[in-house]
């Protein structure tokens, strides 16, 4: 096997990881009874499933001969750091408003 026809294994498999994490957040973004069972799920699919493209595409151009993109190691990057801290961030507000819960959630410390 060549080297450019693992290259474009590796991509297609990072391509099909991603794409099965934005699907499954979807699918919980929708099915998923309260608030905070819907945050978890999108907010794995778009820092597992977005992270993966994004690196699926600066493998894709690097082996191009173009060299590494910074812009999509940038967007990699603030992507894996913002995506978890926004999430903490609603679901503390969430908390502090006494948005309600289902009897499902785990973690119910406060009264309702």
């Amino acid at each position: 096997m060549s080297d450019a026809s693992w290259v474009e294994w590796l991509v297609a498999a990072l391509l099909l990881i991603g794409s099965v994490f934005a699907l499954v957040g979807a699918i919980g973004l929708f099915k998923l009874p309260d608030f905070f069972m819907r945050l978890h799920g999108p907010t794995k699919a778009t820092t597992v499933g977005g992270g993966a493209i994004v690196v699926s595409s600066v493998i894709y151009f690097s082996t191009l001969g173009r060299g590494i993109g910074i812009e999509e190691v940038l967007i990699t990057a603030f992507l894996f750091m913002t995506a978890p801290v926004s999430a903490n961030f609603l679901a503390k507000a969430a908390m502090h408003l006494g948005v309600k819960t289902t009897e499902n959630t785990r973690g119910q410390t406060w009264d309702q």
